[in-house]
């Protein structure tokens, strides 16, 4: 018996905070961009420094690896408690459904946002000279920052098909007892390095990999590219058998010391040979310089998220009303968000002010607005529990419904 199977009711909140954190982030490291010491961002400020660089090397390393490893353990939790129907159903309103529903605004806003730049760039009018948008195509299809939700369902898909032979095949258990047996061997100081390996192997085959950027976004495009989806995809793999072997989870846990200062070291390595927080942005083309360029990158990623995952279950696995609501509310900001920094960007783009003004601003900008829209529109409403499958009721409604209920 698996140790999911002898703890049904208890709720990872380390793991719950870990994945919000992983959202809101997102938060951060989009408001870097534009502060970035070279140009990568459709708002670029002269303010920048370096230190933005560092913050979205940082983040970007291990944020979406470790978002994925968590969005498989769960997804094998959700699985085994409502069985595959269930599941597929909710994964199609709470996931498929925002993402259809949101894309059109979303991407409409972000051209705004574009012509609004531009716009400012022209002395104050729009431009009427500029290149026609790309045709749609499944190479071109803009999915924004949602493209998580699309890499989320293909996940989904394959998590079903790959796992419906050995279901079927494993009446007694016997393939689930060895599976099991080899999730356990892969836990230890060492895990980072043996995920590590696949992802190293397709740094060195993407034909236009740059370096300091690690895992390429797969936001362009209705097939994620090969680097992402491996990373992605083992990572959500191992979640979903480490739901398995819940008892694996105190193992990393307390490897935390190893995780964090693997990570530390082996990321400033990776940022130094990337080229710092100042790189050149220009892809690696030289097999001699790629191939350790693309081990330290790959061990970096997973030290860092494993370094990140240990931390989140020592320090955050209490219960916290300010963590459980930043949580529920980090799907939200992170759907809206985009659009808000880019406005916040542009806002204080002709101010004089330090450039750590001016990010903290739009963060702090952002983050107002989208708690302040969730809290209002969204969590007490038919939205919070679309998105986040519960409501959760005004004060005073509550209030009622406990003293109708004494």
């Amino acid at each position: 018996m698996s140790s999911s199977e002898t703890l049904p009711s208890q709720r990872l909140h380390g793991l719950d905070a870990l994945r919000g954190t992983a959202l809101l982030l997102g938060v951060v490291l989009h408001a870097a961009m534009s502060y970035f010491p070279v140009t990568i961002w459709i708002v670029p400020d002269t303010d920048n420094s370096p230190v933005a660089g560092v913050i979205f090397f940082a983040i970007h390393l291990f944020r979406m690896t470790a978002f994925f490893l968590i969005a498989g353990l769960f997804a094998h939790m959700m699985l085994g408690r409502r069985g595959t129907l269930g599941f597929i159903k909710d994964r199609l309103i709470r996931i498929a459904g925002p993402l259809a529903a949101f894309w059109t605004p979303i991407l409409a806003a972000i051209i705004a946002g574009l012509v609004w730049m531009a716009a400012i760039r022209n002395g104050g009018t729009i431009p009427t000279d500029g290149p026609p948008p790309p045709p749609l195509t499944l190479e071109t299809f803009p999915l924004t920052h949602l493209w998580f939700l699309w890499v989320l369902l293909i996940l989904y898909a394959g998590m079903i098909i790959l796992r419906a032979p050995f279901a079927m095949a494993d009446r007694d258990g016997g393939w689930g007892r060895l599976v099991d047996r080899i999730t356990g061997a892969l836990i230890g100081p060492w895990t980072p390095a043996l995920m590590a390996a696949p992802l190293a192997l397709a740094f060195w085959l993407a034909p236009n990999w740059t370096p300091f950027f690690g895992i390429p976004t797969p936001d362009t495009g209705l097939v994620p590219n090969a680097t992402a989806l491996t990373a992605f995809g083992t990572a959500f793999a191992l979640g979903f058998l480490l739901d398995r072997r819940r008892d694996l989870l105190v193992r990393i846990e307390r490897l935390w010391p190893v995780f964090t200062v693997v990570a530390l070291g082996v990321g400033a390595a990776a940022m130094v040979m990337a080229g710092g927080p100042v790189p050149d942005l220009a892809p690696v083309t030289d097999p001699e310089l790629k191939a350790p360029l693309a081990a330290v990158m790959a061990l970096a990623v997973f030290a860092s998220t494993f370094a990140v995952l240990s931390l989140a279950l020592r320090f955050a696995s209490g219960h916290s009303v300010v963590s459980r609501y930043l949580a529920d509310s980090s799907y939200w900001v992170y759907i809206v968000h985009l659009p808000l920094v880019m406005v916040g960007q542009i806002l204080v783009v002709n101010e004089t002010w330090p450039w750590f003004v001016k990010f903290g601003a739009v963060i702090g900008g952002t983050m107002a607005i989208s708690l302040l829209t969730y809290e209002l529109l969204v969590r007490h409403s038919f939205v919070g529990r679309w998105l986040n499958g519960r409501r959760v009721p005004w004060r005073r409604q509550r209030e009622a419904e406990f003293a109708a209920a004494e």
